[in-house]
């Protein structure tokens, strides 16, 4: 079946389909991982957005339902050169196009994902549409014209939770696939502090299984909370810290910084992606986004206080910055590509955060050390 994907700058690429059949809109990114497309499909940090994946052949390992990262996929439509309709992987159980048509997402492939890639770093992320049912050029250039864009848009009521949950969840293994940790409910005061176990409040901005299974696997409690709870209510929880998730949209809308701005002194704090972006505003500084942003598993960042340097993987399309924070908090980390802030901490109170993704799996695992920091933080300030 024919496709079109139409960019609202009247760009207009020709396709197959793929997926379900349809429409779908939404920003225009591309990830440049060789592998992970089912931890990206449902990441919710890609909500609002469709996806292009720079590796060209797509679909050969299937999908299978242990690499999922939230509960259903989040992407509005995925761009690909070619697509695989039998895959080949012991562990799979349906194909990637099986899978898409279940959640009703489109996808286009026999495209030039290499020319598209080139457009958008020469112009910028921008809106689009995919289309199966309507196959004029123009008429989708006007309604990818006439999307909203992210700025100023709050997905994030969107993805989070609607209630509070225990997760008991740990890491993956060869042998017996995830393992399970007893829940801790939430406890008294007194025996928070004689537990030699943390109890960690995650904020759901979009949070990512993974990340929940690395506390888990550092021996971390892990209860999750919606991201409108209040500070009042996540300290009653008597946590030992507090952790800020990834997510999508624009961080600074909608009510978090203003939570989060609450709870800095009162709990060790560590925020990733848009964690860690609504921290740096919560102390004061500004966000804004990036021509591009940046999609992957292979983004180079410096550890400005060893000067060692980590292969990250990344899903952003805003920044902090840097110059807003002067003296609030010091940059820690910073990207080798574009110079871009990937890490803050502040100067005295035990908070931190980085722009990547130190979870990521598939993806480089250089930054796993990071939970570890943050449960050393937390028996600190015990």
């Amino acid at each position: 079946m024919k496709a079109l994907l139409a960019l609202a700058d009247g760009t207009v690429f020709e396709g197959v389909s793929f997926g379900a059949s349809g429409e779908a809109s939404g920003e225009i990114v591309f990830n440049t991982s060789m592998t992970g497309y089912q931890e990206i499909l449902t990441d919710p940090s890609y909500c609002g957005q469709l996806v292009a994946m720079t590796y060209p052949e797509i679909g050969n390992v299937g999908i299978n339902e242990e690499d999922v990262e939230s509960w259903k996929p989040f992407v509005q439509g995925f761009i690909v050169k070619e697509y695989w309709e039998r895959p080949s992987n012991w562990r799979a159980q349906r194909s990637l196009g099986a899978y898409l048509r279940t959640h009703g997402i489109p996808g286009i492939q026999g495209i030039d994902t290499r020319a598209l890639v080139r457009h958008i770093r020469t112009h910028g992320a921008q809106e689009g549409v995919i289309s199966t049912v309507d196959l004029d050029p123009a008429g989708l250039v006007a309604k990818a014209r006439a999307l909203p864009g992210l700025i100023g848009r709050d997905l994030v009521k969107e993805v989070t939770c609607k209630a509070p949950y225990d997760w008991d969840e740990g890491l993956w293994k060869l042998d017996g696939g995830y393992e399970k940790q007893p829940v801790r409910r939430p406890r008294p005061k007194a025996a928070a502090r004689a537990a030699k176990v943390p109890l960690v409040v995650a904020y759901d901005f979009g949070i990512k299984r993974n990340i929940l299974r690395n506390l888990v696997g550092v021996g971390c409690c892990v209860r999750v909370v919606p991201a409108t709870t209040s500070a009042q209510e996540a300290l009653a929880l008597n946590a030992e810290g507090i952790f800020l998730s990834n997510g999508p949209g624009d961080p600074d809308v909608g009510p978090y910084a203003g939570i989060v701005r609450n709870l800095i002194g009162r709990k060790p704090i560590f925020g990733i992606c848009l964690g860690h972006q609504i921290l740096g505003l919560a102390l004061g500084g500004r966000t804004y986004k990036l021509k591009f942003g940046h999609h992957g598993g292979n983004q180079p960042v410096m550890d400005v206080t060893t000067q060692k340097v980590e292969i990250t993987a990344q899903n952003h399309g805003f920044a902090v910055d840097v110059e807003s924070l002067q003296g609030r908090a010091q940059l820690t980390h910073v990207n080798l590509n574009d110079k871009t802030v990937e890490g803050l901490a502040h100067a005295e109170l035990p908070i931190f955060s980085v722009q990547y993704h130190p979870e990521s799996s598939p993806g480089p695992h250089d930054a796993k050390y990071l939970f570890k920091r943050f449960v050393r933080m937390m028996e600190e300030a015990r």
